[in-house]
């Protein structure tokens, strides 16, 4: 039997090819430096697993959750929004739990776009995001994010019939892979530009409590009138290491949401009654723990590019995430220095091409290794005399 063309003509698993590759010179007994992963390296904080544990032991959890999720998840992320971004959020009408935000991403198109429509996606940007193109049997343009315009689409640059065609575009701040952040006014002039053109609006905030410098990041629904064109997407993955959890919400415009509920409902019959209200304690738990978290990713930035600074590496230190954004030394592709660094360094990085067409002449860089680790991989980098 063949699998059906749908399946077919799904993009090539980009980190599945590059833990493949790490995976390879590991077994060759060789002391691989992985910074080109995306799974943070700390474990989720101890009250959060206590909560668990206890959820767990109560046989009320064992049984079907209802099928849209655990009102008490709902009620903790609305006052979660509240809290963080002062932003009213409907816990019974505005909120969708997901089995993680790439489970929400890749299914949303198939809820919003029928066959041959059109969206928008940033290039570079999270390479599963044309999973959801394919399996909705839409079409995509991206728009490009360029260092000279702070890695924020220029929407003016968007030609009239893609504007007009698209009913789609994803976002993503703090930006992966480059670190970038957005403010309200960049918000603000998207939900303009998404209401003149009748575009839906998805703001992937997976970074969302990581930002630096004493900036904590922006949410698209600070800016007014933001339900009324879109929803974001927030995952426990990064802000409380629960990426092995998969766990995460959808907030905003309710007709958005309630698709997102429809197809869930013959997809799933939601999360473990024990992992939400595990969430539901970490949302609205004592946030300590995150500012711990982001102080360490923080720390963790100035030790990299400080090093890298002084091998005569130039790069821009990320706003937020916990991604490095890096030049590619003249002479190489992104994919030749990744293989490189690999192959020279034991140094994994992710090639920026794997993220789009205007991610070549970049690597992605993950700060997901303690310091010592990432300035002992800085002085493998150094004795390669490329800078």
């Amino acid at each position: 039997m063949e699998i059906s063309e749908r399946l077919k003509k799904l993009p090539t698993q980009f980190f599945s090819a590059l833990v493949k590759k790490v995976n390879n010179a590991v077994a060759e007994a060789r002391d691989i430096i992985n910074l080109g992963q995306g799974n943070p390296d700390q474990p989720t904080p101890p009250h959060i697993v206590k909560a668990l544990q206890t959820a767990a032991e109560d046989p009320k959890t064992h049984k079907y959750s209802p099928f849209s999720g655990l009102i008490e998840l709902k009620h903790a992320a609305s006052e979660y929004y509240k809290k963080q971004y002062g932003v009213d959020i409907d816990p019974e009408k505005e909120v969708a739990i997901l089995f993680g935000t790439k489970t929400g991403l890749v299914e949303l198109p198939m809820c919003l776009l029928n066959e041959g429509d059109l969206m928008l996606l940033p290039d570079p940007g999270y390479p599963d995001y044309l999973s959801g193109v394919v399996l909705a049997g839409a079409q995509f343009k991206t728009f490009p994010l360029l260092a000279e315009n702070r890695f924020l689409p220029d929407y003016n640059a968007i030609s009239l019939e893609d504007k007009e065609a698209a009913k789609l575009m994803y976002l993503n701040y703090p930006n992966n892979p480059t670190g970038a952040t957005a403010d309200l006014k960049f918000f603000e002039e998207t939900v303009t530009f998404a209401k003149k053109h009748r575009i839906s609006v998805v703001h992937d905030f997976a970074y969302g409590a990581i930002g630096f410098d004493g900036k904590k990041p922006t949410s698209l629904l600070e800016a007014e009138g933001a339900k009324d064109i879109g929803i974001e997407m927030y995952t426990l993955s990064k802000t409380y290491n629960m990426a092995g959890w998969r766990v995460g919400f959808a907030v905003g415009n309710q007709n958005i949401i309630e698709s997102i509920n429809l197809i869930q409902d013959h997809l799933y019959c939601s999360l473990f009654p024990a992992i939400q209200l595990a969430a539901a304690a970490a949302l609205t738990g004592d946030q300590s723990c995150v500012e711990e978290l982001v102080s360490l990713y923080e720390n963790r930035r100035n030790t990299f590019i400080n090093a890298i600074r002084q091998i005569g590496w130039n790069a821009q230190a990320p706003k937020g995430s916990f991604f490095a954004w890096l030049p590619v030394p003249k002479g190489f592709t992104s994919e030749e220095f990744a293989d490189y660094l690999l192959e020279k360094a034991d140094v994994a990085v992710a090639p920026g091409n794997g993220f789009g067409q205007y991610g070549e002449g970049y690597i992605r860089v993950g700060l997901l290794v303690d310091e010592s680790r990432l300035l002992e991989a800085v002085d493998r980098i150094r004795k390669l005399n490329l800078f």
